[in-house]
C-alpha cells in the first residue's frame, strides 16, 4: 500500500510518502497450507508490522532534506504526525526570491565539486566574488572548500581591495593562489606600450598561464548576465576550448538546469553561479547575509577628473591630462577592477540600505557607468572573452 500526504509549507513543497510491508515472507507462510486454507487467506486482511517513511521536499534543486525511517506499525501514526508537524514547522517560512537564487547557486557550486577534478574559485575581493564566496561557504561548510581561491593581480589594483583580500583570506583560513600580470610582463608573454596602459585585457594571458600551471579544469567566477550584453548570452557552464577561447555560436544547451560538463584534455569550463542574479539581488543578499566588502564600495571623498562622462580617479596610473581640472567629490565604486579602467560614480550612499535604494532606480548598468574599457567598442567585452578573458 502506498499513500501520499502533502502538508502546507513552502510552495506546498513538503511531501511525505509511506509504505507498509509484512515482515514474514509470503513464500514461507504459504508452505504447508491446504488449497482451501490458501484460498481463504487471500481474502483475509494482512496486518503490516513495519512502516517505512520517506520525507522529501520538492524545493528547487532538491538539496533540502531527506529522511528515511522504519517504525514498528503500532506507533506509526504517532511517528507520522510527529514528522508532519516537524517538517511543516521547519518549512513554514516562505521562500523569497533570494532563497531561490541562493538554492540555485549552491546547486551549481556542488555540481562543480562533483563533476570536476581540479576546480578553482576566482576571488578578486569585488562584491560579486564576495557573494560567491559566501555561497561556497554555505554549500560546503563546516568542511574546507573543495577548491582553492585564485586572484589574477594586475598590479594596478586599489590598495583597499588588496588589503581586504588578504584580511578576508586570513579569516577564512583557505588557500589563495595569486598570479600576477607583472610576472607575465617579465616573461615576455604580455607586452604593453607603457607602464600606465590598462592591464585589464592582459589578465587573460596570466589566467591561461595559471590554468596551464595548475591544470585547472574549471574556474568559478561572479559574472552576471545583467552586467553586459556579451555576458548576457553566455551559459552558466561556459565551455572554453584548448586555447581558452569562448565561441558564442557554439554553446551547450542548459535545458531544465541540466549541465553538460564533459571535457577533453586541455579544455576548460568557466562557471557562473550567480549568472541569473542582478546587481540589486547582489546588494540585497549582501544586506541579508551581512557580507563584508572593501570600503571603496561605500561613499567617500576622492579626487577625480571629469572625462568623457566618467569620473576618473586621480592616481599615479591615471594622472590628470593637460587642461583637466581635479575635483574632490563624494563617490563610491559600483564595481572594482584595474585602476586604469575603473571609475567611481557620484554617490552619497554610505550604507548597504542606501545603495539598495540607489540601485533600485538606476538606469545604467554598473559596467556602463564605470568601465572605460567597455566604452572603446560595442563588442569590447566579447572580443576579450573570445581571447580567454573570464
Amino acid at each position: 500500500m502506498r499513500l501520499a500526504y502533502q502538508a502546507g509549507g513552502v510552495q506546498e513543497n513538503l511531501k511525505i510518502f509511506f509504505t507498509t510491508e509484512n515482515t514474514e515472507s509470503t513464500e514461507s507462510t504459504e508452505k504447508g497450507k491446504t488449497k482451501s486454507q490458501r484460498k481463504g487467506a487471500k481474502g483475509a486482511k494482512k496486518t503490516p508490522r513495519f512502516l517505512c517513511v520517506l520525507c522529501v521536499t520538492s524545493a528547487p534543486f532538491a538539496s533540502q532534506l531527506l529522511i528515511f525511517s522504519v517504525f514498528p506499525v503500532s506507533p506509526w501514526l504517532t511517528a507520522f504526525n510527529t514528522i508532519v508537524s516537524f517538517m511543516t514547522a521547519a518549512t513554514s517560512k516562505k521562500l523569497d526570491h533570494l532563497d531561490w537564487l541562493e538554492a540555485e547557486s549552491i546547486f551549481i557550486l556542488r555540481e562543480v565539486a562533483a563533476e570536476f577534478s581540479n576546480p578553482a574559485l576566482l576571488f578578486s575581493s569585488g562584491k560579486d566574488s564576495c557573494v560567491v564566496l559566501r555561497l561556497a561557504e554555505k554549500a560546503f561548510r563546516p568542511g574546507k572548500l573543495p577548491f582553492p581561491l585564485m586572484h589574477i593581480d594586475t598590479g594596478h589594483n586599489f590598495p583597499e581591495v588588496i588589503e581586504f583580500r588578504d584580511q578576508r583570506i586570513g579569516e577564512l583560513g583557505e588557500r589563495l593562489i595569486v598570479r600576477s600580470v607583472e610576472d607575465s610582463i617579465k616573461r615576455g608573454t604580455v607586452r604593453l606600450r607603457k607602464e600606465t596602459d590598462s592591464r585589464n585585457a592582459a589578465q587573460a594571458v596570466t589566467l591561461l598561464e595559471a590554468i596551464e600551471e595548475f591544470k585547472f579544469d574549471c574556474l568559478i567566477g561572479g559574472a552576471r548576465r545583467d552586467e553586459e550584453k556579451a555576458r548576457a548570452k553566455e551559459r552558466v557552464f561556459s565551455f572554453r576550448d584548448e586555447f581558452g577561447q569562448w565561441d558564442p555560436k557554439n554553446q551547450r544547451p542548459e535545458l531544465w538546469s541540466l549541465y553538460n560538463t564533459r571535457l577533453h584534455a586541455g579544455e576548460n569550463m568557466r562557471v557562473f553561479p550567480i549568472s541569473n542574479w542582478t546587481e540589486l539581488d547582489v546588494w540585497q543578499y549582501i544586506e541579508r547575509e551581512q557580507i563584508p566588502l572593501p570600503q571603496i564600495y561605500y561613499a567617500h571623498q576622492r579626487e577625480v577628473i571629469p572625462r568623457n562622462g566618467l569620473l576618473v580617479p586621480v592616481t599615479p596610473i591615471t594622472p590628470p591630462q593637460e587642461g583637466e581640472t581635479v575635483e574632490t567629490r563624494t563617490v563610491r565604486f559600483r564595481t572594482v577592477g584595474d585602476i586604469s579602467c575603473t571609475c567611481p560614480v557620484a554617490s552619497e550612499a554610505a550604507t548597504v540600505a542606501d545603495i539598495i535604494a540607489e540601485t533600485s532606480v538606476t538606469e545604467i548598468t554598473e559596467r556602463g557607468a564605470t568601465r572605460m574599457d567597455d566604452q572603446t567598442s560595442e563588442a569590447s567585452m566579447e572580443k576579450r572573452k573570445k581571447e580567454g578573458y573570464f
